[in-house]
């Protein structure tokens, strides 16, 4: 049963006012591209949301759906000429609904349950993996619903959890000491590129520190509008990195990095936290912002591209380092991928509570890929890997690889063989 829009507010007005509606993001917004509606755009959305604190709109399904619909991707805010803070204003916003709008009860068991109580826990992972495995096994894939399909063919048959160890030396001249964030997801089904990580960071002179006591960013949680639970996660975590004495704390995963970087933001009204959160944001850097680029004689001779990841170029605002890493492997045979920061309909979790627009958004990016000749496409998110392959397996283009960029880059890098 849905409700009418409580009346505390829920949003910072100042920031929502920030919004001239110009529409200068329209043609930025994945959604607005796919649809043309214009509550499907970043200034559509806002309008929503300042009517939901208003009282003038109640939390009706059409209106919620609007909301539910978006990405999050926050290209929106590159596109601005005012400098909105959609994020911002979103991850409030979905604070709100989930505390005043009814969901159905299929909605609720996957964000609430499937979503939060699984994916952030290792060992819950795994276990829920299980039948995936043997489904696959027996070759069952067909007698499953078309969502379920949906949601296994996501899952990597390769998938194996990295064994990381707690402090790895670097094998070059020391530069610096750097914590490393290992991820929920990452970790348990990309457990090759989380060690891969490692290995490029020792080869170029770090030495790495993995606490065990680390827990999920986050991310998942803010998405999703659970804010209490993202916060708890933040204090966990800086608690844990704050015992090591550390020149920057390296992630490998876009949509973690995001979060992480923005620890201040998180927790600015928590006096007991908001210096420490701030001080923790400040050491975060993303992978491909700490690596150098390779002297590569022969470069390599595949046709290579690159996705941007939205949470690494739209909200971190990093593009260029992680093009560079790749030319200087590639040479000539690096190629443009068209609309490569229009998002693939991965954005954390999305794929699974929205899988018919992330459907739309993923043979958008197939084609365009396609258009490349490219034979291996480089990112920089597991989500986009793994919705960028089910994409291409289901036009027929398996055999073009989709690669992390610290996989790219360990098989161009002899020393780390």
């Amino acid at each position: 049963m849905n409700t009418a829009a409580a009346p505390e507010p829920f949003l910072d007005e100042r920031k929502s006012l920030a919004c001239v509606h110009c529409g200068l993001c329209l043609s930025a917004c994945p959604t607005y591209l796919e649809t043309g509606n214009e509550n499907d755009s970043p200034r559509g959305r806002i309008y929503l949301m300042r009517a939901f604190q208003s009282g003038r709109s109640p939390l009706s399904d059409d209106a919620v759906r609007h909301i539910d619909l978006c990405l999050g991707c926050r290209a929106c805010e590159v596109a601005c000429p005012s400098g909105v803070q959609y994020g911002e204003l979103l991850e409030s916003t979905r604070e709100h609904i989930e505390k005043h709008y009814g969901r159905s009860a299929l909605q609720t068991l996957l964000r609430r349950v499937a979503i939060e109580k699984v994916f952030p826990f290792a060992g819950r992972m795994k276990l829920a993996l299980l039948p995936a495995k043997i489904i696959r096994a027996f070759r069952a894939e067909s007698l499953l619903p078309k969502f379920a399909r949906e949601a296994l063919s996501l899952i990597p048959e390769d998938a194996r959890e990295g064994q990381l160890p707690e402090v790895a030396a670097a094998k070059a001249q020391t530069k610096g000491r750097v914590g490393f964030i290992r991820g929920c997801v990452m970790n348990v089904l990309f457990g090759d590129t989380n060690e891969a990580s490692i290995q490029l960071l020792n080869e170029a002179g770090y030495d790495v520190i993995t606490p065990p006591q680390q827990v999920c960013c986050g991310a998942l949680y803010a998405h999703g509008g659970n804010l209490n639970a993202a916060r708890d996660c933040a204090r966990r975590n800086i608690g844990v990195f704050e015992n090591h004495k550390l020149d920057a704390i390296i992630i490998n995963a876009a949509g973690c990095g995001s979060t992480l970087k923005e620890y201040g933001h998180l927790l600015h009204n928590d006096a007991a936290w908001s210096k420490r959160a701030a001080a923790f944001s400040a050491k975060v850097k993303d992978l491909t912002e700490v690596l150098e680029k390779s002297n590569v004689k022969n470069p390599m001779s595949k046709v290579v591209t690159y996705h941007d990841a939205c949470h690494l170029v739209h909200a971190q605002r990093i593009s260029k380092q992680p093009r560079e890493l790749v030319k200087a492997v590639t040479g000539k045979n690096f190629v443009e991928l068209p609309e490569s920061d229009v998002c693939c309909g991965s954005a954390g979790s999305y794929n699974l509570t929205e899988p018919e627009m992330a459907e739309r958004l993923q043979r958008r990016k197939t084609e365009n890929i396609l258009k490349t000749g490219a034979q291996i496409v480089v990112t920089t998110n597991p989500g986009c890997i793994l919705q960028i392959r089910a994409g291409l397996k289901k036009a027929g283009a398996e055999q073009i690889e989709v690669l992390h960029i610290a996989d790219f880059l360990k098989r161009a890098s002899p020393g780390c063989e």
